[in-house]
């Protein structure tokens, strides 16, 4: 029997792991193109009209950094930069600390329990769309609403949550906690069933109180998911849209308005596609620069 030379042998071995390395960009190839098609390439359209006036049928015209410039110094965009600090900030933190409270009174294995998580977390599988719609029912500035009917239960009038300057933003931030509070718990859930269950059992035995028991062993052990939801939070803030377009449409009196409904209204309102795509880019970049920080604080963190 002929013995093997090394040299076939190796070649075998090497177009068997070729093989093996190339089965699974043969199934991610349907997903990556369909990305490259309807996301990648829209975005390098959209980076490259951000330095033109763009003019249908005429022929766009090279402006360079002047959409910018425009964009930057417009008084509305510089509302909207404080409308979508104020509001990402604020639906940020509420749905991060209403997430990790829920989660820590559904932890557990009872049966009653997951149901009780699948119906909070019933939100997050809603159309943010349809979500907006019922939370303007329940807004309805009369009444007729549900918010306001329970108000005049207490003897307090009716409020224009909606209709009013100083109350739309906190209103519109109200529902994204509600929406978004859901996607953090499970997150959260996932890192309490890391901790070790024998650190609480120590810790009663101790006489430790509630509040250093989550500051000293819950809040460690899980920081990795905290990271994640952090992480995350950073992305939606900037990027808050649907919520406010839906709820307010950006109104009363632009006191809603935010970086996104500001571009959208600019690019499709005002047919002003330059300066559209020159906003979405500075917005593109504004969201990786705070991705990368928190990511480095993340690292930082773990570290430590």
């Amino acid at each position: 029997m002929t013995a093997i030379t090394p040299a076939p042998r190796r070649a075998r071995v090497l177009a068997e792991r070729g093989r093996r390395g190339a089965l699974p960009w043969l199934f991610l190839a349907p997903g990556l193109l369909l990305a490259l098609v309807f996301k990648f390439w829209p975005m390098a359209q959209g980076v490259w009209l951000s330095f033109f006036k763009v003019r249908p049928f005429l022929g766009d015209q090279w402006v360079g950094l002047d959409n910018y410039t425009r964009v930057l110094t417009d008084h509305r965009f510089q509302d909207a930069i404080g409308h979508t600090l104020l509001l990402g900030l604020g639906q940020s933190v509420g749905a991060i600390v209403v997430g990790f409270a829920l989660a820590l009174l559904l932890e557990g294995q009872a049966r009653s329990l997951k149901l009780i998580r699948t119906a909070v977390f019933l939100p997050v599988v809603t159309a943010t769309a349809v979500v907006g719609e019922m939370w303007r029912l329940l807004y309805y500035p009369t009444s007729d609403g549900m918010i306001n009917h329970a108000l005049g239960l207490l003897g307090l009038g009716p409020v224009q949550f909606l209709d009013n300057p100083d109350t739309a933003l906190w209103a519109t931030m109200g529902m994204s906690v509600w929406l978004l509070a859901p996607y953090n718990m499970v997150i959260i859930l996932a890192g309490l069933a890391g901790v070790d269950r024998t650190l609480y059992e120590a810790a009663a035995m101790d006489g430790v109180s509630l509040w250093q028991r989550l500051r000293h062993v819950t809040l460690p052990a899980i920081r990795p998911a905290l990271g994640i939801v952090l992480t995350l939070a950073a992305i939606r803030g900037l990027r808050v849209f649907t919520e406010v377009y839906v709820l307010t449409g950006g109104g009363p009196a632009g006191s809603t308005e935010v970086w996104m409904t500001r571009a959208y209204t600019l690019g499709f309102t005002r047919n002003d596609i330059g300066g559209a795509s020159a906003a979405s880019v500075v917005l593109l970049c504004a969201t990786l620069l705070l991705t990368v920080t928190v990511h480095h604080f993340r690292k930082r963190g773990g570290v430590r």
